[in-house]
């Protein structure tokens, strides 16, 4: 089979893999085709931790039509048991599959290569690296956590063309439209956590949901070091509906606390480094609740916190052709500025296009080096 085709199957196994946006995670987005003869045997798509993997799903699809016929998959096979599921090299060398080919190696330990090798041991036929780019641009934030034990950080912000998030009385509602605003919901749908700080709270008592039926809510994730979150705060009546977690310091009222944990809230007290939480240090805390990605929903200070961190991975800024026509209107990132423009952050990658009646921005932080392949964690 030449190098042309062999491409329109992987191309087809990305678009399975994308199917479980918003449901793989903290696993990977991964897709499988079996292929005998030019036609297409088995297909499998992973739905989620603890579920059948997409190879295996696509064995049993296929049957006994697997034996001789050549795998195709994002992501290079799991080999071992420390997981809910079984290796799916085993599965694979039992069907009689005569060849795999695979987008980019699983950045665990545990794999790392060695699925590969078991593949080739057994006599089964290994390329690897097709579209290895676009899989790991698919995977970016399963990539990001298995390297660094944090999660991707996508910060997103809606603003006028003059930089404003609100007037100075803190009206924001609604700055862009409503295609960008359909958009933020689906961002939201395909994240572990959203963060905000306790002034949008205050300001826009937001849900802070996906709001689409087929959706997973995120973890909504707020900073107050002094505990304003106010009891009637939509975040805290809709926990039925997704959990809440507070960042807060020691000056947050004991009995507060108390009664917050008792309604269901989840709290990590974290200590205050110049009146502020440190955002390295969140990040930490949700890496070790298995949070792989976070959409940063602001406002300005949490932004400002976040992007002088050097902690954020990408940034979406969607902008309405308005102006607020003011330095009391409330600016997109506050705080104290870089100094020099040499320094300022910059973007890789970025893209300008129209979504509704607005414009939006896209990019990554322009950090040098962008997460390779490598670092504990995997499938489960």
């Amino acid at each position: 089979m030449s190098q042309e085709q062999h491409l329109v199957y992987i191309k087809q196994v990305l678009g399975l893999a994308r199917r479980g946006y918003g449901k793989a995670s903290p696993n990977p987005m991964v897709g499988a085709l079996l292929v005998k003869k030019g036609v297409v045997v088995g297909k499998g798509v992973h739905p989620g931790p603890g579920r059948p993997h997409a190879e295996v799903l696509a064995l049993a699809q296929a049957g006994r039509r697997s034996k001789g016929a050549t795998l195709y998959t994002n992501l290079e096979p799991c080999c071992h048991t420390q997981k809910r599921t079984p290796p799916c090299t085993d599965a694979i060398i039992q069907s009689g599959v005569q060849r795999v080919v695979a987008s980019m190696t699983d950045p665990n330990p545990l794999v790392f290569g060695k699925g590969f090798a078991a593949l080739r041991h057994a006599g089964i036929e290994v390329t690897e690296g097709l579209m290895r780019l676009e899989a790991e641009r698919l995977n970016e934030a399963f990539i990001k956590f298995m390297t660094t034990q944090k999660p991707l950080v996508i910060l997103k912000a809606a603003m006028t063309l003059d930089g404003r998030i609100a007037t100075g009385k803190g009206k924001s509602r609604w700055i862009t439209g409503e295609a960008a605003r359909k958009e933020v919901h689906h961002l939201r749908g395909g994240v572990d956590a959203v963060m905000v700080g306790i002034g949008t709270v205050l300001a826009d008592d937001p849900m802070l949901t996906a709001r689409r039926k087929s959706a997973r809510n995120p973890l909504r994730v707020v900073i107050d070091p002094s505990l304003k979150m106010p009891f009637k705060a939509r975040l805290l009546t809709s926990l039925g509906e997704a959990e809440t977690l507070l960042f807060t310091s020691s000056r947050a009222p004991s009995k507060k606390v108390e009664r917050l944990r008792a309604m269901g809230v989840s709290i990590l007290s974290l200590p205050l480094s110049k009146g502020e939480i440190s955002f390295r240090t969140i990040l930490k805390a949700l890496g070790k609740r298995g949070i792989t990605s976070v959409l940063v929903e602001g406002g300005g200070r949490v932004n400002g916190i976040a992007l002088r961190s050097g902690e954020v991975d990408r940034v979406i800024f969607y902008i309405a052709p308005k102006l607020l026509c003011g330095e009391d209107a409330r600016g997109v990132v506050a705080g104290r500025s870089i100094q020099n423009l040499s320094a300022a952050i910059g973007l890789d990658q970025f893209k300008v296009g129209r979504i509704g009646e607005d414009v939006k921005i896209e990019g990554y932080i322009n950090k040098g080096v962008r997460p390779q392949v490598q670092g504990p964690g995997g499938r489960s």
